[in-house]
């Protein structure tokens, strides 16, 4: 058993930083972010020959010296296997953003926790306590998140969306728009983006990560493609738990504008 699964009964005060205390969307009035390098290190659809490919999903965005790991796949070997193939330092992670609870997204957060420096991880605020004592002995800084939050400058959460499954949305404020990376979002899609749209009032450049589409009609994958025309997202990147067939239509829908991700897959925004 995992150290956070024996934890999960351990309730104990510790030290949490609320969302409220960073200030709500109305005071975010942080300047785009000049550069941002966004690597899928952690998917089932293959891209770079040699990593390897396991359901699950984790992204690595790197702006302005700043590592931050959304998400950490299903297990810990395949994330750090897969991070030393591509030249990404673990221990240089600063900032662990986790998107829901489930274990192809939670699973490498031990192998994390352990290598890099203190790193502060945003856990959404459903998430057993246990979680945040496991991850506080083992030398993380825990900030559960329930509304929308500011992550870093240019870097925030959409707050935990949905009821039955709760999860956050990460959202990067980018020269050319806002990036919208879900891990799968389980509270709707075309939700979480147009949440991610009226916190930041700007457009969506991009938005990339697991849809939940893939055991969804043609029918009900083209009303999904037509919401994000009607909200002007310019480009996707659809992978893990999205589908093939919506990869297909989305893929049809973009042309130029679709990007094809899977693990190794990195995207340049300036």
């Amino acid at each position: 058993m995992r150290p956070l699964e024996k934890a999960v009964c351990i309730v104990l005060t510790l030290f949490i930083t609320p969302a409220a205390a960073m200030g709500g969307p109305e005071q975010w009035r942080d300047p785009p972010l000049s550069s941002v390098t966004i690597t899928v290190l952690y998917d089932n659809n293959p891209f770079v020959p040699g990593l390897r490919r396991e359901w699950g999903f984790s992204a690595l965005v790197e702006s302005e010296g700043r590592s931050i790991l959304f998400d950490t796949g299903g297990d810990g070997k395949t994330l750090l296997h897969n991070m030393k193939k591509l030249g990404k330092d673990p221990g240089a992670v600063g900032t662990v953003v986790i998107s829901h609870g489930h274990g192809d997204h939670t699973g490498g957060l031990d192998s994390i926790v352990e290598v890099a420096t203190r790193p502060r991880v945003f856990l959404p605020g459903s998430l057993p306590q246990g979680y945040s004592e496991a991850l506080r002995v083992r030398g993380a800084d825990v900030a559960r998140v329930s509304g929308p939050t500011r992550i870093l400058a240019g870097v925030y959460s959409t707050g935990e969306m949905g009821e039955i499954i709760p999860e956050q949305a990460l959202i990067l404020s980018t020269k050319p728009g806002l990036v919208v990376i879900t891990g799968c979002a389980h509270p709707g899609i075309v939700s979480m983006v147009r949440r991610a749209k009226a916190l930041l009032k700007r457009k969506v450049f991009l938005v990339m990560g697991g849809f939940h589409l893939l055991s969804s009609s043609p029918g009900r994958i083209e009303s999904v493609v037509e919401d994000f025309r009607q909200m002007g997202v310019q480009k996707v990147a659809p992978c893990h738990c999205t589908g093939d067939e919506a990869r297909r239509l989305f893929e049809h829908a973009y042309l130029g504008d679709f990007i094809r991700a899977g693990v190794g897959r990195a995207i340049e925004i300036r």
